[in-house]
């Protein structure tokens, strides 16, 4: 069962999530809000990397404030993060945030939780909930003994209740915690309790390798289940490859389709061409191909290197510093090594 089939539709700025509509990458900028030039830089980076949402923290005055200027420079929705200071919330949606993200449990109690309901309500603005492992309470650690699926469940559904009793509904959840296996299980949890859209994420995932690995054994479980609306693959770095990595994930799964999937070979004691080298180069160079929907291979050995390039729509298979070009199975040409990425470029160029 795909449960994103059957979660509410959610419309945030001119993007809708839920409902089966396809699965949204975001990512969180690392600049401070307040500096417009550099946030609007970094999204507008991220938009060109496939950015569909992007969330900025309004941790003060001047950030929720910027939130309207930076709004008129980029090109996808913009959610403002607000942690403690329930009045920074008002402020961004006044200055034209298409969601908040808030955890009603740290901004003071339920008549501040009324007045940002009341602002979203009036601006017709999603409300994020967010609950992190990290900020559980201190009665569900104690009744779970310990930060556990359930009470991170438990938490975000006393979120929930607390604005529906508000007499409001437009609601994205998001549980989140930095152990894979609680995450899994505290999702699997959560879509049997409501059919609101769900953001996922393995949160302080780490650095890139390990945040990426982390993230593709969570994510990928999760999403083979049919749980998620929206995504973001959280890395320690350059918020774009967070964006690349999201991307290869839900194609990895089939759950996006476009763009050009690379698939090379590890290298071994057969390989005679910088194989590592020409895929690196490979990978960068298809980047600008995202309108072509095909499989490139890059092999590095005349063993099993023409066989497996037959199978992808282009590919070139390499030895002893010279290689073939590949179309649709069969050989195009055989040329030196350091001619392959012009010749496949150009066979990009005039792909038919």
């Amino acid at each position: 069962m795909a449960y994103r089939d059957h979660t509410k539709a959610v419309a945030i700025g001119d993007q809708v999530i839920g409902g089966g509509n396809p699965i949204l990458i975001q990512s969180m900028t690392n600049t401070r809000t307040e500096d417009v030039k550099a946030t609007v830089e970094q999204i507008l980076r991220l938009e060109d990397a496939g950015c569909q949402i992007i969330r900025c923290t309004a941790n003060n005055e001047a950030a929720a404030k910027a939130i309207g200027e930076i709004k008129k420079q980029i090109h996808i929705p913009i959610v403002a993060d607000i942690h403690f200071d329930y009045r920074l919330a008002i402020l961004a949606m006044e200055n034209g945030a298409d969601k908040i993200r808030i955890n009603p449990g740290n901004i003071g109690g339920e008549e501040r939780v009324r007045a940002v309901v009341a602002v979203a309500k009036e601006r017709n603005i999603p409300i994020r909930v967010g609950v992190n492992s990290g900020s559980l309470e201190r009665e569900l650690i104690e009744k779970y003994h310990g930060v556990t699926a359930e009470g991170i469940v438990e938490s975000a559904l006393d979120k929930v209740h607390m604005i529906e009793r508000l007499d409001y509904d437009r609601i994205v959840i998001s549980i989140k915690s930095s152990d894979v296996r609680m995450c899994i299980q505290a999702h699997e949890a959560i879509v049997r309790k409501t059919d609101y859209p769900l953001h996922i994420g393995i949160t302080e995932a780490g650095t890139l390798l390990r945040g990426t690995v982390k993230s593709a054994a969570g994510l990928g479980i999760l999403l083979y289940e049919g749980i998620g609306d929206t995504i973001r693959v959280s890395l320690t770095g350059d918020p774009v490859n967070e964006i690349l990595t999201a991307k290869y994930l839900l194609k990895t799964l089939g759950l996006r389709t476009g763009g050009i999937e690379v698939v090379s070979c590890p290298t071994c004691g057969r390989t005679s061409i910088d194989l590592i080298g020409l895929a690196n180069q490979v990978e960068e160079m298809v980047a600008d191909f995202e309108h072509l929907n095909l499989k490139v291979a890059v092999m590095g050995c005349v063993v099993n290197g023409p066989g497996e390039a037959r199978e992808a729509d282009i590919g070139i298979a390499g030895g002893n510093g010279e290689g073939l070009l590949m179309k649709r199975g069969e050989i195009i040409k055989k040329l030196p090594e350091e001619e392959l990425l012009g010749a496949l470029k150009y066979e990009l160029e005039h792909w038919e």
